[in-house]
């Protein structure tokens, strides 16, 4: 057994879990919004008071490599609509900066011009200081897949590590051209 797939999901209080097993969808309702997901049709899924159980129906090669995917996938729903998900993306460089205006960021990355970054219905956007840009959502893929794109628009370079990148992430750095020695 998966040891992941065999823990149950603690359904916290103030969150509503609806599955349906004809349809293979679930639906987690909480205090920061509501997510739906669909599942795969070899996996169980039943509530059973406070806890949400994954099962599979046999060992095949597929049904277990769905089992731990689906209960992750499952606790990270119920995680989003009680916590919520943040990713920081931090900006190093000179003259780099952003800052907020209205729903948009506008950032100076040493471009001839400003970008300019707008939030979505699911993702909110804050910037607590001009070098920190806080990626805010319930969902976790949508909140990744945003600060993906954001570190896009100028990824930290090896040699003197400008840029934006996670926080934390650390940039493996290069050492520059040496001059000829006379």
């Amino acid at each position: 057994m998966s040891r992941i797939g065999r823990k149950p999901i603690v359904i916290p209080a103030g969150v509503e879990v609806k599955v349906d097993e004809a349809e293979h969808t679930i639906a987690v309702k909480g205090p920061k919004g509501s997510l739906n997901s669909k599942f795969h049709p070899l996996m169980n899924v039943k509530v059973e008071g406070n806890e949400i159980h994954v099962t599979r129906p046999n060992d095949d090669k597929e049904a277990r490599s769905l089992h731990g995917l689906t209960r992750t996938n499952i606790a990270n729903m119920v995680e989003g609509v009680t916590n919520g998900f943040t990713k920081v993306l931090e900006i190093q460089g000179v003259g780099y900066r952003a800052q907020k205006q209205g729903t948009n960021v506008v950032m100076n990355l040493g471009f001839s011009h400003q970008v300019i970054v707008s939030e979505t219905d699911e993702i909110k956007l804050n910037v607590p200081d001009q070098y920190t840009i806080e990626v805010v959502g319930i969902d976790k893929q949508k909140v990744g897949q945003f600060a993906a794109e954001v570190r896009e628009k100028r990824p930290p370079e090896p040699y003197k590590g400008k840029g934006i990148r996670y926080r934390g992430e650390y940039v493996i750095r290069k050492e520059g051209k040496t001059g000829k020695g006379k």
